[in-house]
């Protein structure tokens, strides 16, 4: 165990002693997404006022006194830029104004029937004939779509109900059913569906690629620059330094990861009140049982990732076979991460929760959303566990091979 501790020792050395490897594995990264999330939080926040302070360019077909005067109660006309035209220059220049609502050039397209007020005046007196009215907007583009938003909500909704209001008198009188709406949730779990589901994705891919930054060099590293053959011919168990490597790495794996989730819930907050931290990517609160639960599956995980990476990169002659090797199984990592945010409502079985990698970001979501059944819980830890004892295994046997281990 002491000669395991001082190539522990060795490897910690390795990587603490060199101030490049510090700041590409632990300092780097923080400046990479504290920087990207606050330039997307700016960007994010930049555009959503834009939207708001664009003036919308809306133009209307046949529009009656009716329609004008509605939009000037409603308060609609003083946030849109309007152009009134009738029937007969519309259908002359049609294709132009439905292109300029294609080219971005105006926001919305309002179409009133020739006939539309006297529809409404018959409509208003009993008659069975709705009025009617075509709205052409561009659902890919910003400006359209809150266009059309605005229309339907503020001036559409008050168009509608003067004249319910003239048909029948009191608007009121047409419900059928008087809905009551009581909002039931937890309150812990309020702030935090985002972090749900974003951090078992992200967890599962950073903790990967922790391991995978400093496992390559680790071994198949040294196995290229030769310094593995010298510690194999001197008098240390080869036992002792497949468990001081795979420790070591662990260590320096974790670490990792730990700081890239910090960061990541740093940086939310600095996409402001625009961005995720409005939605609770930091606002999640663990009770001390599940810390302590979402430590195991994070150190389960590492053990296991370590054990992926340090066979293959035990079978490999250089750092460009092992990367080659795992780069599959980082894609793998993250389909099987990804996947957990786009699942219906439906509870996962005990069988999903046992699948490696994908069982364990399902046991992270629900630590996240503070509904933790023990079963899944252990069902997802003692596979990933046994997993990782036998790629374990298969390293010592590894180490055993003069083949693989002096690239004979």
């Amino acid at each position: 165990m002491k000669k395991t501790s001082l190539i522990i020792k060795k490897e910690l050395f390795r990587v603490f002693g060199d101030r490049k490897m510090i700041f590409s594995l632990y300092i780097l990264p923080v400046i990479v997404v504290i920087g990207m999330y606050s330039i997307m939080g700016k960007l994010i926040g930049s555009a959503e006022q834009d939207i708001n302070e664009h003036k919308s360019v809306v133009t209307m077909v046949n529009a009656t006194e009716d329609v004008k005067k509605v939009m000037n109660s409603s308060g609609y006309a003083d946030g849109i830029v309007v152009d009134y035209i009738d029937g007969k220059a519309f259908e002359d220049e049609k294709i132009e104004y439905t292109t300029s609502i294609l080219e971005g050039i105006s926001d919305l397209l309002v179409v009133f029937d020739d006939n539309f007020k006297t529809v409404q005046d018959e409509y208003v007196a009993g008659g069975e004939m709705v009025p009617q009215m075509k709205v052409y907007y561009n659902s890919t583009e910003n400006y359209s779509s809150n266009a059309y938003s605005i229309f339907t909500s503020v001036f559409l909704e008050a168009f509608k109900n003067e004249i319910l209001g003239e048909r029948y008198g009191d608007v009121s009188l047409l419900n059928a059913v008087n809905v009551e709406t009581e909002v039931i949730f937890k309150e812990e779990r309020a702030n935090t569906e985002f972090i749900s589901m974003m951090l078992p994705y992200m967890i599962v891919m950073l903790l990967f690629a922790g391991v995978m930054s400093v496992g390559v060099d680790a071994i198949a590293g040294e196995k290229e620059r030769g310094t593995l053959s010298s510690m194999l011919i001197s008098p240390v168990k080869r036992s002792e330094i497949v468990w001081g490597k795979l420790i070591s790495m662990g260590i320096l794996s974790g670490i990792s990861a730990i700081v890239y989730c910090v960061s990541l819930i740093a940086a939310s907050f600095s996409m402001g009140s625009s961005g995720i931290g409005e939605m609770g990517f930091g606002g999640i609160k663990l009770a001390p049982v599940q810390i302590v639960e979402l430590v195991a599956m994070m150190l389960v995980l590492v053990f296991l990732y370590v054990g992926i990476i340090a066979l293959l990169s035990v079978i490999s002659t250089n750092t460009k076979t092992a990367s080659s090797a795992i780069s599959p199984c980082y894609l793998v990592i993250i389909v099987a991460g990804m996947s957990t945010m786009f699942r219906t409502g439906a509870k996962p079985g005990v069988l999903q929760y046992m699948i490696p990698v994908y069982g364990n970001a399902l046991v992270i979501g629900d630590i996240c959303k503070q509904n933790v059944d023990i079963v899944n819980f252990a069902a997802s830890f003692g596979v990933t566990l046994v997993i990782g004892v036998v790629l374990t295994i298969l390293i010592a046997k590894a180490f055993e091979s003069e083949k693989l281990m002096f690239n004979a």
